[in-house]
């Protein structure tokens, strides 16, 4: 099966080097130099992995196929994956952005929007999601907020703080037109407010 282990960011460098949002509990095992990556698009790939280094807390990667800044701006976006047998020991517990993307996001059984992304971050991960309306939320991927993952049935289960989507909003209705002051009799003379006064005799 394939693995997600990482998307591409921004160039680093003249030399191709690329920044990488991680998305593995175990970078130091996923990215030796010499490993082939799949990549998506396909057309950006396959990539050999070159070099890896951490900058602060940015990791680096270099590439066989990359020589330049030129082209590693082309590759910005895409996602790396590997081949592999086994999953890790808590993949029983996790999932990676590929399983997720795509799948309906759904407040009781309404349908809230859709999965677009997965972003990994240091204290904890969140779940991109796009509206109804196109907005995007993020969602803490924790599971009191996300308490179910269903990717067979195509939805996640959410369980937002009150007001982040408002799944229940009625539409206020439109206020009832108001009759003119003024009107016309049956013969066309005008008749209320606007009516001139009759003439006294």
């Amino acid at each position: 099966m394939q693995l997600q282990v990482a998307r591409i960011g921004k160039p680093h460098g003249i030399r191709g080097e690329v920044t990488v949002q991680v998305l593995t509990d175990a970078p130091e095992d996923r990215f030796v130099p010499g490993t082939e990556f799949v990549v998506e698009p396909a057309s950006a790939g396959p990539l050999t992995l070159r070099s890896a280094r951490w900058n602060k807390d940015i990791l680096l990667l270099g590439f066989d196929e990359v020589a330049d800044r030129n082209r590693a701006e082309t590759l910005r976006g895409a996602k790396l994956f590997i081949e592999t047998e086994e999953l890790d020991e808590d993949d029983d517990e996790g999932w990676y952005e590929h399983e997720l993307v795509g799948l309906e996001a759904r407040v009781g059984s309404q349908a809230v929007g859709k999965v677009t992304a997965l972003n990994t971050m240091p204290v904890q991960d969140l779940l991109v999601i796009e509206s109804a309306d196109g907005k995007e939320i993020l969602i803490p991927f924790v599971e009191q907020i996300v308490p179910e993952v269903n990717v067979g049935e195509g939805y996640v289960l959410l369980t937002p703080p009150a007001g982040l989507f408002e799944v229940n909003e009625e539409s206020a209705e439109d206020p009832e037109t108001r009759g003119s002051d003024s009107a016309e009799d049956s013969d066309g003379d005008l008749v209320g407010e606007d009516a001139e006064p009759e003439a006294k005799a």
